[in-house]
């Protein structure tokens, strides 16, 4: 297989702003097929170190889904309990899915959880990566003087 037609799509269906090679890696390792298909989902990178997750799930409520976040991981689960008084009812065909799903989608540091929303059917998770002080680059003085101490005896 050359390397224009990799498919590196996997890399991104299991973790959100990850910098670590290796983890990418091992999803891509376990193949497409790994990847859940239910409910279909969509993962955006916008501007600013910002993220969002989209989930489609239509006929879950809002008590119907559970989302949190432990040790960089993103979990989100939904299952619609039945009703104890089944209508009399009879589907003669049932296309909406209602079963119970969980994703897991790593983490990358510094990524916080800011917002979760659900309307019309979609379930939407938006992300912000936060770099502490300490983390983000700095300019380095040569010789003790910085760029600007440097124009100023020139």
């Amino acid at each position: 297989m050359t390397l224009s037609r990799l498919d590196l799509s996997p890399l991104f269906r299991s973790s959100v702003g990850f910098d670590r090679f290796s983890t990418l890696f091992d999803t891509m390792m376990r193949g497409a097929d790994s990847a859940p298909s239910y409910p279909p989902y969509n993962i955006e990178k916008l501007p600013d170190d910002q993220y969002r997750v989209v989930l489609a799930v239509a006929g879950f409520k809002e008590q119907d889904i559970t989302i949190t976040v432990k040790d960089n991981l993103l979990s989100i689960s939904g299952k619609i309990e039945e009703p104890k008084d089944k209508s009399e009812s009879t589907f003669l065909y049932k296309g909406i899915a209602s079963r119970a799903f969980e994703f897991k989608f790593g983490l990358a540091d510094h990524v916080k959880v800011t917002h979760a929303n659900l309307a019309d059917g979609l379930l939407t998770i938006d992300m912000h990566r936060e770099l502490p002080e300490e983390s983000k680059p700095r300019m380095i003085p040569i010789n003790g003087q910085t760029a600007i101490d440097a124009k100023k005896t020139n």
